[in-house]
């Protein structure tokens, strides 16, 4: 059977993401401040292997052997994200110079290199001063994040074209206040709700600071996370679950953004559980956004329990990957092209990005010094074709970001999941370049994947 190439459009935007929590490290130097994280990390029994963030990847003190790394690679854009802490330790009041130059270094540095910088404010790590002021439960905290979002694009507008005001707000709303799996570690429905409200407000809040700061070039964002839902089965209580837990998941944050109101059925299941908020709040929210970055990993498929969680579903797990280490997230590839269609079609065929796309294996490095990844190879490949048949039916996908980069200190998981296209050596932080990268470099020189 004659190989076909996939081509993508002109233009295409290949990049990799990450983190500051999970590859910086430096937790305490050059003042930066304790971040929830820190806190969180540092707390015994919150951190499945017992560890932190302390060095992690140490690319604070190696980016320019990361930024090498990726130029290696190809790559066309960096997506990372910035410490609130490391700029305003207290997460208020005078910025940390040292904080705001390293990340001036770093934009320089990969511009230097020809790789565009993609910036997130708020990849989940807070300043623990203000949890302990409510932290995202607190309404003030929307306007300590605007001048949060003046403080770096005053410093980095003039570089940064490609903003994400926050990312996966989902996760740092629920599964930091309601399961408590993640940093504050709060278990409350309601606390939840109201932190993804003020998450929410805090980006319509920064959102035209971060266009003043820029210029023309400028384009404002944020990252969802969002899965294809599938029910269990045609019956009329599985139907109901499945379209809870899309309302819960995906159009709680989706309709305040592009519909200035959040979804009825979700706002009657809540009953007095739903968020304070004042009345121009999701006009604020929904003031319009440049494109949406979408976080894609698997499908969920639904079933109703009365036992369930606060939305009163079972998610029923599929395990079709061997030696995947994720096993509870089902490779659906076909889920990601019905999302990205389904989110063309009901909001407004809005720009998109895929923001984060990966899987987590078992691999590790061979005698000859290579590390062999097939699934997540296979993985790539197949998302990417789903992403390529979405744009052929008009879908405005302009980019994809690979998670991650490298090997990295996986929130609670710790190093126990690794998702890199380059293995990390956590002792020797030697970094070497897994086969799925070398795939992945092969795919961006050709911008485009055989099949």
């Amino acid at each position: 059977m004659k190989e076909q190439i996939l081509g993508f459009p002109k233009g295409f935007v290949w990049g990799t993401a990450a983190s500051s929590y999970q590859i910086e490290g430096a937790w305490n130097e050059d003042g930066k401040g304790e971040s929830i994280w820190d806190r969180f990390s540092h707390t015994p029994g919150k951190i499945f292997d017992g560890s932190n963030g302390n060095v992690a990847c140490d690319h604070y003190h190696r980016y320019q052997e990361d930024i090498r790394l990726m130029k290696e690679l190809g790559l066309k854009a960096y997506r990372f994200s910035i410490s609130w802490p490391r700029v305003l330790p207290a997460g208020k009041g005078k910025a940390n110079p040292k904080g705001l130059d390293f990340y001036e270094r770093l934009t320089d540095a990969l511009w230097a290199a020809g790789i565009e910088p993609f910036v997130t404010l708020y990849h989940w790590d807070l300043p623990q001063k203000l949890q302990e002021e409510g932290g995202w439960a607190n309404r003030e905290i929307a306007a300590h994040f605007e001048a949060y979002a003046n403080a770096v694009s005053c410093r980095l507008g003039d570089r940064v074209h490609n903003w994400m005001t926050h990312n996966e707000p989902w996760v740092a709303a629920f599964v930091g206040h309601l399961y408590g799996e993640h940093a504050p570690g709060i278990k409350d429905l309601k606390t939840a709700l109201q932190a993804a409200h003020h998450i929410l407000l805090s980006h319509g809040r920064a959102l035209p600071v971060l266009r003043a700061n820029g210029d023309r070039n400028t384009k404002v964002g944020i990252a969802n996370n969002l899965e294809w839902v599938n029910p269990f089965t045609q019956s009329e209580k599985d139907l109901a679950a499945a379209l809870r837990h899309d309302g819960a998941f995906n159009r709680w944050f989706l309709d305040p953004l592009f519909k200035g109101s959040y979804p009825q059925d979700m706002l009657e299941w809540y009953g007095n559980k739903i968020p304070r908020m004042e009345v121009e709040d999701l006009k604020t929210i929904s003031i319009p956004i440049d494109f949406l970055g979408v976080n894609y990993y698997t499908r969920r498929t639904i079933a109703h329990d009365d036992k369930g969680d606060f939305i009163k579903v079972k998610r029923i797990r599929y395990h079709f990957v061997p030696h995947a280490n994720f096993e509870q997230w089902e490779v659906n590839p076909e889920g990601l092209y019905l999302l990205l269609r389904r989110v063309h079609q009901e909001y407004g065929e809005p720009v998109m990005y895929v923001t984060e796309s990966g899987t987590a294996i078992g691999e590790e490095v061979r005698p000859d010094g290579t590390v062999s990844d097939p699934e997540r190879l296979d993985y790539l490949k197949r998302h990417f074709a789903a992403a390529w048949h979405a744009i052929q039916e008009g879908v405005k996908l302009r980019g994809y970001f690979v998670w991650s980069l490298m090997d990295n200190f996986e929130w609670a998981y710790g190093y126990s999941k690794r998702f890199g296209l380059t293995y990390v050596d956590y002792t020797t932080q030697k970094r070497t370049v897994k086969e799925s990268g070398r795939w992945y470099a092969d795919t961006i020189r050709r911008n485009g994947i055989v099949v």
